[in-house]
């Protein structure tokens, strides 16, 4: 090792930092957090269950400077903090309805900047980057104990669609503070799934990642509720997404892309005009989903629904 080497490193290293605006992050995505603060809201948002611990560990964060971070985080309104329930001498660390919407914003933020810079470059010399930043990370020994588990999207088996019912009233509860209502709706949704379903028309995906269930969407006609015989055998015109979830620990993985593609791609080839879709505002990181699908806002209207005061939105897809 020469020194003409080590500044060589120290070098690339300056220039680096200076492209993505680590010294100055939150100017740099045009956001008031740190690069620190970004990444300790990155982790909360994309893990099952946080502990102050891990954060500590997989961040190679001082306790001091984490225990202060923290602080502010819930002084603002981002995080909550409890015990752990794998152990009560821990922090357990859970992102606020406010919380996610911006580690979702600030990930947006980071996408956007991240390709952005791979905009300019052409299709070989970004090929020539990616695989010199993978042989970067290997050398220097960030290469994965295991393969990166594969995504797989399948229709549903017994069970699935149950699942699909349990796992949305839970989510939603503990990001939104939805109440039993929204369960509710959820059981009628898919009980009418299961009952009139035409596979023709309609289709239910189970997204898994490592053979675990990370996530389901439905695309169903526009009026399931009647049975295709009842139509006089007329084509429906408009398909209609439905139930889109992706488990916390999948999301940043493309599963939701990838299970709003399958939709997308469906509804074409089964020759529907139009897909519709309606949600509710507080869900931006779908709403993120649905403009890079193409879908439009169409309409807004406030409304109590789940125990809470919301604007339900519609959004539509020409096909």
């Amino acid at each position: 090792m020469t020194g003409r080497e080590v500044q060589q490193v120290r070098s690339f290293n300056r220039f680096y930092t200076n492209l993505i605006g680590a010294l100055d992050y939150g100017r740099h995505l045009y956001t008031p957090y740190t690069l620190t603060e970004a990444r300790v809201l990155y982790e909360i948002s994309h893990g099952h269950h946080v502990d102050a611990a891990d954060l500590r560990s997989s961040l190679s964060l001082d306790a001091g400077y984490l225990s202060r971070l923290l602080t502010r985080f819930e002084e603002g309104g981002l995080i909550t903090r409890g015990p752990s329930e794998r152990d009560g001498r821990r922090q357990r660390i859970t992102l606020t309805e406010h919380g996610r919407a911006t580690a979702d914003f600030l990930e947006e933020r980071s996408r956007d900047s991240a390709g952005t810079l791979l905009k300019r470059l052409p299709g070989p010399d970004r090929s020539r980057l990616l695989e010199s930043m993978t042989a970067i990370r290997e050398l220097l020994g960030d290469t994965p104990k295991h393969p990166a588990p594969v995504l797989r999207l399948r229709d549903p088996e017994p069970g699935d669609l149950g699942w699909m019912v349990q796992r949305n009233a839970v989510l939603y509860a503990r990001e939104y503070g939805f109440d039993l209502s929204y369960e509710a709706l959820v059981a009628r949704i898919v009980a009418e799934y299961a009952e009139r379903h035409a596979p023709l028309w309609d289709r239910t995906w189970i997204a898994e990642l490592g053979g675990e269930r990370v996530g389901a969407v439905m695309c169903v006609r526009d009026g399931i509720e009647a049975l295709p015989q009842e139509t006089g055998g007329t084509p429906p015109s408009t398909a209609r997404l439905r139930l889109l979830l992706v488990e916390p620990e999948a999301r940043g993985r493309g599963v939701g892309q990838a299970l709003v593609s399958a939709c997308v791609g469906f509804a074409r080839e089964a020759g529907y005009r139009e897909l519709v879709l309606w949600t509710n505002s507080v869900l931006s990181a779908a709403r993120v989903l649905y403009e890079r699908a193409g879908f439009e806002l169409t309409a807004e209207k406030p409304h109590h629904s789940f125990g809470r005061e919301l604007v339900g939105q519609d959004w539509r897809l020409p096909l």
